[in-house]
């Protein structure tokens, strides 16, 4: 019987196929079984799982230009996040909910919010120069806005 998890894992990973597994995969494909493509569910999650892991992987490799990375990125999008979470935080609050459920959901995207401030700072710490030192002040006072706010 095939090992599906063998194409599962090579998909996700995005990795290409060794000898070994294009042999396994010509004999799945000769005994009848199909190959995992796009059309099947389980290819269609890995793919979005190798574009999310791609995300995060260019930003906090520094492959991503550092004005979209401050500017789109974390003042736009993050603060747009941020945002949208303090929104039913505060409906929530309003309805007179437990406050741990308020501040979870209030500080949900703190995570998110600490790695593009990270990403931030080693991406202008290769770059450097006065505008990379300026996009890490206004990334750290940025951070402490959203977690304050």
């Amino acid at each position: 019987m095939p090992d599906f998890r063998v194409i599962f894992a090579s998909r996700v990973a995005g990795a290409c196929f060794d000898g070994r597994l294009r042999h396994f995969r010509s004999g799945m494909i000769a005994s009848g079984a199909q190959p995992m493509d796009d059309s099947h569910p389980a290819g269609r999650v890995s793919s979005k799982l190798v574009g999310l892991a791609g995300f995060f992987r260019s930003r906090w490799r520094g492959r991503v230009p550092l004005d979209r990375l401050f500017w789109r990125d974390m003042a736009f999008v993050g603060t747009a996040i941020n945002i949208a979470s303090s929104v039913p935080a505060l409906i929530l609050l309003g309805l007179k909910l437990p406050l741990w459920l308020v501040l979870t959901v209030h500080f949900a995207p703190v995570p998110y919010n600490l790695f593009l401030t990270f990403a931030v700072w080693r991406t202008a710490e290769k770059s450097g120069g006065g505008k990379a030192s300026l996009m890490m002040l206004g990334s750290a006072l940025w951070l402490i806005a959203t977690v304050v706010a």
